[in-house]
């Protein structure tokens, strides 16, 4: 066995890339970026969880041929910081635990018979495979668990004919399938995880709501002033026509009394000011 020199040791390079363009169909990319997005953000206050999507896996050191490329995995006790790739020597031979692979049948051979073995190597827990295209997987989700150094079949939930889900007891999620889509669900809360674009439309979505009822509130509250604004207006009006009726009133009045002053009788004053004997009395009984 040869023995590296520092110099040869340090010349080895572990490239992010293999220089060829990432081949993924449509199907595949959008779900790899849901599984990642998703899974990012249900664990961005962990900094002990570090998740990542078509990276590159160095499983052993002063060998770049020893690599792997999960489409989605997940790392538990590590760092959560961004890497070019992940060396497992310098990761404490911290493996990940979770993977996914978003698998098609081009990709049938490494994700079935090639990488099963690796991540089996490197004591990966959890390994899901997604077959959104239905091109050789049935059911197209299927998971499998470590369990005594060989992976066994994790057990399928049905729950209608074209939904079910498998738990992952490495993410505490449940894999659903939905119509054909995948989605995890947090069983804590009954909720589906969303990616960051997802979780940022509904954040849009509702500070514009909140907005559309500030803005209802405050249409509410000026219509609220605006009628408090007229019954003030109005009742302002009433006291005014009440205290100028008054006013009038207590004008004929005294005039009234200056007549019987006069030497007029009750009825002569009444009719000299057109008014009939009982309102003539009334109005002396009011000022009585």
């Amino acid at each position: 066995m040869k023995v590296l020199t520092s110099l040869e040791q340090e010349e080895i390079d572990y490239p992010s890339g293999d220089g060829e363009p990432m081949a993924e169909s449509d199907i595949t990319g959008k779900y790899v970026f849901y599984g990642g997005g998703a899974l990012r953000l249900h664990f961005k206050d962990r900094s002990d969880v570090y998740v990542s999507t078509n990276s590159f896996i160095y499983y052993e050191e002063k060998n770049n041929k020893a690599v792997v490329a999960p489409d989605v995995y997940v790392v538990f006790g590590v760092s959560n910081q961004e890497r070019k790739n992940y060396k497992l020597w310098r990761e404490n031979g911290v493996a990940p635990q979770f993977v996914l692979e978003v698998t098609s049948e081009t990709t049938q051979e490494k994700d079935q018979e090639i990488k099963p073995d690796i991540y089996k190597e490197l004591g990966v827990v959890e390994y899901f495979q997604y077959d959104p295209s239905g091109d050789y997987l049935n059911p197209i989700l299927q998971g499998v668990r470590l369990v005594n150094g060989e992976y066994e079949s994790i057990a399928t939930n049905i729950t209608s004919f074209d939904t079910f889900w498998l738990y992952s007891e490495v993410l505490e999620l449940e894999l659903h399938l939905i119509s054909g889509e995948l989605r995890f669900r947090n069983p804590e809360t009954g909720e589906f995880l969303r990616t960051m674009e997802e979780e940022q439309e509904g954040r849009l979505a509702e500070q514009q709501a909140r907005l559309a009822a500030e803005a209802a509130f405050q249409q509410s509250e000026q219509m609220r002033l605006e009628t408090e604004a007229a019954f003030q207006q109005s009742e302002q009006a009433r006291l005014a026509e009440q205290q100028a009726r008054q006013a009038a009133e207590s004008r004929l009045r005294a005039t009234f009394y200056q007549l019987l002053n006069s030497g007029m009788n009750l009825a002569q004053v009444a009719q000299l000011m057109n008014l009939s004997i009982s309102e003539a009395q009334q109005l002396i009984g009011e000022d009585e």
